[in-house]
């Protein structure tokens, strides 16, 4: 009787030792591609650029190219297309980890309609987002303003 219970024991530490093994050679099998989606939203168009982490273009999509309506280009519906198109490459490439840059046009208060679907669609994909950062241009005080030393006399 003692033997068997010996068995039984080294055989259930064992088992839970190999799983562990198998585990981790899992995890050192899948590559952690970083990468940095550059998103720009206007009122009239959405650009999509992902580079890799020192800057180099692996795939870009605009609204033109999924939809020849220029009145969409702009639309969260287009958006979520553009970043189905762009996850269909980075999966190719291996990318699974982003940040993500949103940049709307200078002076705006707001990014246009299309960044958060894209943010959301690619949350979905299976991509992890590990940063957000809104990278919008603020103008400081800018050029001259017309209307000379006096300003426009009404």
């Amino acid at each position: 009787m003692p033997k068997k219970k010996e068995e039984t024991e080294e055989a259930v530490r064992e088992e839970p030792e190999e799983i562990e093994e198998h585990e981790i050679k899992e995890r050192k099998n899948k590559k952690e591609i970083e990468g940095i989606v550059n998103i720009f939203t206007s009122f009239n168009n959405t650009i999509v650029q992902v580079t890799d982490m020192s800057g180099n273009n692996l795939v870009r999509v605009t609204g033109g190219m999924v939809t020849k309506h220029d009145r969409l280009k702009a639309n969260p519906t287009i958006a979520m297309f553009i970043a189905k198109r762009i996850s269909e490459n980075m999966k190719e490439i291996g990318m699974n980890q982003l940040y993500v840059k949103i940049r709307a046009k200078t002076g705006n208060p707001a990014p246009g309609p299309g960044a958060n679907a894209i943010i959301k669609s690619l949350s979905r994909e299976g991509f992890k987002i590990l940063n957000i950062s809104d990278t919008t241009k603020i103008p400081r005080g800018g050029p001259k303003q017309k209307g000379g030393r006096r300003g426009r006399r009404v």
